[in-house]
């Protein structure tokens, strides 16, 4: 029986049977199998991997760890395989068993939780996290103070997925399963969950989201924190607005000076 098989079994009866479960995990923490992945041009989520990262939890118990000196109490422990993998670590960075980093990322002090991948020569910069199951792509920036929300229940909900090439300015905050298509540029600040509202003044258009499908930041995009007026009298009179996010431009050459990476950082 193949293992997502197996998987689903054990998540039907409830069972916990350790040699598939572990077997899963470390092909998540090799980067063999991943919890989402581009099928025909389409994210989709394989809930099989979820489903057995949340049955690791259960079997695993929490326990003293002592990783260079600091000492922990988890379930989980934490990677090991940075200068296998080509992976630069400054201390104190944190990648949890389960996740994967491409050769060639830089992790400085923040951290990288299970089930997540971040694809080569990304820089995850100071006090970032990367949360559970997020698909980071190649060659991305995710500037000091990113957060980018974990999404592990339910298993078939979409995690936040950032793809290549993107820039993701310091103190950005990514949630509930949106999705930043090639290129784009987030500028600091710029907050998005899955539900939210993304205006796009050029192209006269708003770009929304669903539980069921959240919010796409289209490719190339430069979105900067924005405002727009609140309904009513009262707002109106006392000149407030609610905060959101609007669509600038288009990436151009003048943006990729802008956030071009110092090759002496890598």
């Amino acid at each position: 029986m193949e293992l997502a098989s197996q998987i689903e079994e054990l998540w039907e009866s409830g069972e916990l049977d350790p040699e598939p479960i572990e077997e899963a995990l470390r092909l998540l923490d090799r980067g063999e199998a991943r919890v989402a992945e581009r099928v025909d041009g389409e994210w989709r989520v394989n809930e099989w991997t979820k489903k057995a990262i949340l049955l690791y939890f259960r079997l695993r118990r929490v326990e003293p760890m002592e990783v260079g000196g600091l000492h922990f109490l988890d379930k989980i422990p934490v990677k090991s395989d940075y200068a296998e993998r080509g992976v630069r670590v400054v201390p104190p960075g944190v990648a949890r068993y389960g996740s994967f980093l491409s050769e060639g990322v830089i992790l400085m002090p923040g951290f990288v939780n299970i089930g997540a991948w971040v694809g080569a020569g990304t820089m995850v910069d100071s006090h970032v996290l990367v949360g559970s199951c997020a698909q980071v792509g190649e060659r991305v920036h995710l500037a000091a103070g990113v957060q980018i929300g974990g999404v592990l229940e339910p298993p078939g909900a979409r995690p936040v997925i950032v793809e290549d090439e993107c820039f993701i300015g310091a103190g950005c905050g990514l949630f509930e399963g949106v999705l930043v298509q090639r290129g784009a540029v987030l500028a600091a600040g710029v907050v998005l969950t899955g539900a939210s509202r993304l205006y796009d003044p050029a192209g006269e258009r708003i770009l929304s989201g669903t539980a069921e499908a959240p919010l796409v930041v289209p490719a190339g995009a430069v979105v900067v924190p924005g405002t727009r007026a609140l309904a009513g009298a009262f707002a109106a009179e006392q000149g407030l607005g609610i905060a959101t996010s609007v669509i600038a431009k288009r990436r151009d050459a003048q943006t990729d000076v802008r956030v071009a990476l110092e090759e002496a950082l890598r």
